[in-house]
């Protein structure tokens, strides 16, 4: 007799060799106590012989279940309901169940549908954040059982899993509070959303409960897009913190406050809420709600296998929500205090900061770059750096130079050490991590007719290099103003050798010095002394270099001069916009013990554009070169 193709083997041919009826196949298969030990072993033993697994489909009809549970989910996109199907994924495979999932895409309209034609392919129904208006939820949820809502409350008789965001937007308010804040925005989550009410309800309270609470609610979403689309009405707000629906909602908002030169948390605190994963990489890190994304998914599944066995077991209660305390809330912002008289620019302290302030308001802030991290040579600079319109002109950490800050001191190579940040050219493997970041510490810093700071350079073991005396000064000039920036470099501690990666070798990369990394814009227009266009700036010795960039309606220019000796010019205005005299344009520079460099540049902000002869002009009067 020919062997049975491994396909065809039924479970008559798994009886016949077992010597036992079909029916005893059966129960042993669907796991039956009835059947006797040594029948069973018996049994399972011509199973594994003839390799014959039974059919799903066929135990489905059989038992009237399928193993089968169905998640509905508004957006499979947000990692909060991604940690939830991880949850009951995990939780509800040892019990022999796996999970049929369906998507909403936020659309209230929808629910019950899909609920319904998910319930019919399984066992029971998990309905997470379910946006359906409370009379079509109560009329649904019958037609679905065994069911269970994960943060929706419903009826007595349906289980539920719940997160009080009631009292998570409270904690998040008292945590702002006790920073001094009394003006805040919320930025709402989808109108449908019963979580986003119970937050809604939750602020009503604290406004009744704490004295001089103002809050501003505007209607947002709950996608990072949201959030950045949200910037303009938060800036309109003149709100000194804000509360993100969610951390998806608060990522747009940072990437958009970042883009328009807004420091978090010195101008604007901001929070989120559920700390999923990707929050505490955040620039700057959220502070956030610790919601127990997992845990809620296996509590759901926990209470869902109850129903469906039709068994009382006691079931864990919600885990207890903590606040995550991270750098981007921090104390109120102070009401300026100028230490210049009217019609003038004057720099005071602003707590570990320093800012420069006129008539029109703050100008540019000075940081220590104390939070900066390791890998991008932690230094001081300023950012942001505004128009008297308040347009910004600096960027801080963009996403295609993370180690990008405002206008830095940044250099390639101090002896093998960067202090420009990310990678290093490396002849014969390009840019290249290493472990070679140095960093620039502040020993003192002066306020009187401009801001002094002295920074000693350490490298990467933390051995002093060079000592810094740098000054900052800002006054008006024209229908702008002007700022001037003056370095003298000290090789205090032995001979001094600095590089770029175009010494080291890579062609048309001398970038070093003092470097200002400009925002993007609509478009940006390249001038200098050797006409327009980076093609004829770049590497130049022309004693000036200009932006002047459209973004919407405002229009801005950028007046680089170098007053003292020329050096060549970095720049960029394609793939990115920045721009420095470069101090090792094509060889290193060597510098003597005790030997000092001197490097030297003035700026002119414009709120308006310039054409390549006034631009000219205004290099060699209002920036006062000769």
């Amino acid at each position: 007799m020919g062997r049975t193709p491994k396909d065809s083997i039924t479970i008559a041919d798994v009886a016949r060799a077992a010597e036992v009826s079909r029916a005893t196949v059966s129960r042993v298969m669907n796991g039956a106590a009835t059947v006797a030990p040594e029948i069973a072993e018996r049994v399972r033993a011509a199973a594994d012989l003839l390799n014959y697994r039974p059919s799903d489909l066929a135990r489905s009809l059989s038992l009237g279940r399928t193993n089968m549970v169905a998640l509905m989910v508004p957006d499979l996109g947000n990692p909060l309901f991604q940690q939830i199907l991880r949850g009951i994924t995990n939780a509800s495979a040892t019990a022999g169940y796996r999970v049929l999932v369906a998507e909403t895409v936020e659309d209230p309209s929808a629910e019950a549908t899909i609920a319904v034609e998910a319930r019919r392919r399984c066992d029971a129904l998990i309905m997470v954040s379910p946006r359906l208006p409370e009379d079509s939820l109560l009329e649904l949820l019958p037609q679905v059982q065994p069911v269970i809502l994960v943060n929706r409350q419903g009826p007595p008789e349906v289980p539920s899993v719940v997160v009080d965001y009631g009292r998570a937007v409270r904690i998040v308010v008292d945590h702002l509070v006790g920073l001094g804040h009394r003006r805040l925005a919320f930025l709402s989550g989808p109108p449908a959303s019963a979580s986003n009410v119970a937050r809604l309800r939750s602020l009503e309270v604290a406004e009744r409960e704490i004295p001089g609470l103002e809050l501003v609610r505007l209607d947002c979403g709950w996608s990072i897009e949201d959030g950045y689309a949200a910037v303009e009405r938060v800036l309109e707000s003149q709100v000194t913190a804000v509360v993100a629906f969610n951390d998806l909602v608060a990522f747009g908002l940072l990437a958009r406050l970042n883009e328009v030169g807004v420091a978090v948390p010195a101008d604007l605190s901001v929070t989120g809420m559920d700390d999923i994963g990707l929050s505490r990489f955040a620039v700057p890190s959220l502070t956030t709600v610790r919601v127990p994304q997992k845990d809620l998914g296996e509590l759901a599944w926990q209470r869902l296998h109850a129903a469906i066995a039709g068994t009382d077991v006691e079931a864990d209660d919600v885990p207890e929500l903590r606040l995550a305390v991270r750098a981007s809330t921090g104390p109120v912002p102070q009401a300026p205090r100028l230490q210049a008289s009217a019609g003038r620019v004057g720099w005071q302290r602003l707590g570990d900061t320093f800012e420069l302030g006129s008539d029109a308001g703050m100008l540019a802030r000075y940081e220590f770059g104390r939070r900066m991290p390791s890998v991008h040579s932690p230094r001081p600079y300023l950012h942001p750096v505004r128009t008297l319109g308040g347009q910004p002109l600096t960027e801080v950490s963009p996403v295609d130079h993370r180690h990008h800050y405002g206008v830095s001191f940044a250099v390639a190579g101090v002896n093998g050490t960067s202090h420009w940040g990310g990678r290093t050219f490396v002849q014969g493997q390009g840019p290249t991590l290493l472990r070679n970041h140095g960093q620039q510490r502040s020993r003192g810093t002066t306020v009187d007719d401009g801001l002094t700071d002295d920074i000693t350079w350490y490298d990467e073991q933390g051995r002093p290099q060079l000592i810094e005396r740098r000054q900052l000064r800002g006054a008006l000039a024209e229908d702008g103003w002007r700022l001037e920036w003056h370095s003298v470099l000290t090789a205090r501690y032995g001979p001094i050798r600095i590089d770029s990666a175009a010494t080291t070798g890579r062609p048309n990369a001398g970038y070093g010095g003092i470097f200002w990394r400009l925002p993007s814009a609509d478009t940006t227009t390249v001038l200098s002394s050797a006409g327009e266009g980076e093609e004829v700036a770049y590497g130049s010795l022309s004693p000036w270099l200009a932006f002047v960039q459209h973004r919407g309606d405002a229009v801005t220019t950028l007046l680089l001069v170098q007053p003292g000796d020329v050096r060549p010019w970095f720049l960029r205005s394609s793939r990115y916009v920045g721009a420095g005299p470069a101090l090792a344009w094509d060889r290193p520079l060597n510098l003597q013990p005790n030997q000092d460099l001197t490097l030297s540049l003035t700026a002119l902000l414009l709120d308006r554009p310039l054409d390549l002869a006034e631009a000219a002009a205004l290099s060699r009067t209002s920036v006062g070169q000769s």
